[in-house]
């Protein structure tokens, strides 16, 4: 279920979000870096190269895909992560039950087309346009899926 309105508001914020990490990679070469790690306590997505951190960024988890279970699992419905990450998703959930949009109000996802990758973009674009943050980034997970990160911030090291 969802409204009139939503498909084509998906179909905006997937633009955005394009256009927003465009940006980002632009400024802060995001997606170049040799190395990256992030910190689930700090809520910190760190940039590096050759040992020294270039780049911070502040995230929240929107969620994530899992080639095994073939779907996408939110973030709030992840009892695996820190609550502290999980404030924008719960945002997300609110929209989605307040608009009554069952991809953003449901514990889990699936995708007809079976393409997690897009699924995956989609549904973080539409968080990210909720939450108004400045970008996303994917972090590929061992199993064949993917974390899906809002940033919130980002700025260079130092």
């Amino acid at each position: 279920m969802k409204p009139d309105w939503y498909p084509a508001w998906r179909d905006e914020a997937i633009e955005q979000l394009n256009a927003k990490n465009d940006r980002l990679e632009k400024d802060f070469q995001l997606g170049h870096w040799s190395r990256y790690d992030y910190d689930m306590t700090t809520g910190r997505l760190l940039f590096s190269k050759e040992g020294a951190v270039k780049v911070i960024a502040e995230i929240q988890i929107a969620g994530s895909t899992s080639a095994k279970a073939d779907n996408w699992l939110w973030a709030w419905a992840n009892s695996n992560l820190p609550d502290d990450v999980l404030s924008d998703a719960k945002l997300v959930r609110a929209f989605g039950e307040k608009n009554s949009i069952n991809e953003l109000a449901q514990s889990y996802v699936r995708d007809a087309d079976n393409d997690l990758e897009v699924l995956g973009w989609e549904l973080t674009a539409a968080a990210v346009r909720i939450c108004d943050a400045p970008g996303a980034y994917r972090s590929p997970r061992g199993e064949g899926g993917a974390l899906f990160l809002i940033l919130k911030s980002v700025k260079w090291a130092g």
